[in-house]
């Protein structure tokens, strides 16, 4: 019986559309030009850091993230914030806490987007990045960390995200049960293929989450 919900970040919690706009303006490439060599490397397979080579080859990704922080200290320049949150994602992580269920935050994201989470005063029970473990998916060890700070079996916890191949996949090689969120350009693409027939749930929003599940049983962490 699931008693922990885990949450992926990015297309999952977070609309990314704003950082990659201001990527496209930092760029000097048009918005729907970035936004559609993204939805291809999504539907190629490829990495999101491969759309940098194909718009600006031989681009260093990191030493452009550390001009632009220096010409724009105060931005946000690749970062989110609260006004990013997709707008069922406070209700629903609040029905889940008060339906008895354990919420949790656990994404790749980097050092900085944990302390944007933290501010965001989400209704959660914890929120860890990849980053701060120095881990990161779909290796088998972040699944494991997941497991471990949650306290629970592995069968105890569904993993909620946006891409077969980051989220729900190694999820459920971990022993997890899963939910593919149709949602960002990743989501869309990958519900469409056959590999999510693997996944428990195949969802439109956060919202149907409780529906679907109902009250937690009661059980011991491990």
């Amino acid at each position: 019986m699931i008693q922990a919900v885990v949450f992926d970040v990015g297309e999952t919690l977070i609309d990314e559309t704003r950082i990659w706009s201001r990527w496209a303006d930092r760029l000097g490439v048009t918005r729907l030009t970035f936004m559609g060599v993204l939805g291809g490397m999504a539907a190629l397979d490829r990495s999101h850091r491969d759309a940098f080579e194909v718009l600006r080859p031989g681009l260093d990704v990191e030493a452009e993230i550390r001009a632009w922080r220096l010409e724009d200290p105060d931005g946000l320049r690749e970062n989110f914030n609260a006004e990013d949150l997709y707008p069922d994602v406070r209700d629903s992580l609040a029905e889940l806490r008060k339906s008895g269920y354990q919420v949790i935050v656990a994404g790749n994201q980097p050092v900085q987007a944990y302390d944007a989470l933290v501010a965001m005063d989400l209704p959660v029970d914890a929120i860890y990045t990849s980053d701060g473990w120095g881990l990161a998916k779909p290796a088998p060890g972040f699944f494991a960390k997941v497991a471990e700070v949650s306290g629970r079996r592995p069968e105890e916890i569904l993993y909620v995200g946006d891409r077969l191949d980051n989220d729900v996949l190694p999820a459920g090689r971990a022993g997890m049960r899963t939910a593919l969120l149709r949602r960002g350009p990743w989501g869309f693409l990958h519900a469409d293929r056959p590999d999510a027939a693997a996944c428990d749930y195949v969802i439109d929003g956060l919202g149907e989450l409780v529906g679907l599940l109902g009250s937690p049983s009661p059980s011991t962490p491990v």
